[in-house]
């Protein structure tokens, strides 16, 4: 019997599931930036301090992709384990690298949810994954017409 691993995909394979999603839904890639190295990655909080290389002897990876929409996507994939995912310029800021497929499945499907509240006033966006997992975030004002579509079904 094979031992599961507890490791985490890598940069590459976040990469990986964000391409086969994007061909999945007649999505394009606009623009993908790679940066390799601690001296070129936003932000390395699991890594000692003057550390260049990650624990297990690797350089940190951190790409950025942007996917054309409506709705427009950009992702930033950091090498902790979590990415950044930007929809229609509302923020999921922790989004898990085993997450990722599934969230942009969820956005590409429609199952995503704008949930508005008038007292006090807010506006949220909400995507529901597999297994009970649902990223909820504050959208701001004001929305554009893919959120505006969304409240009002």
């Amino acid at each position: 019997m094979a031992a599961m691993s507890t490791q985490q995909p890598s940069t590459e394979a976040v990469l990986a599931a964000v391409r086969d999603v994007a061909a999945e839904h007649d999505r394009v890639v606009t623009g993908i930036e790679h940066d390799i190295g601690a001296d070129r990655v936003a932000r390395r909080t699991g890594a000692p301090l003057f550390a260049v290389t990650d624990p297990d002897g690797s350089l940190p990876h951190q790409a950025y992709v942007e996917l054309a929409g409506p709705p427009a996507v950009e992702l930033t994939v950091h090498p902790e384990g979590d990415t950044r995912i930007v929809v229609e310029g509302v923020e999921f800021p922790d989004v898990a690298h085993e997450h990722v497929g599934a969230f942009l499945r969820a956005v590409y499907a429609g199952r995503v949810r704008v949930k508005t509240r008038f007292f006090p006033p807010a506006t949220s966006l909400a995507v529901p994954l597999p297994g009970d997992v649902t990223y909820k975030e504050t959208a701001g004002l004001p929305l554009s017409p893919w959120l505006m579509a969304l409240a009002r079904r």
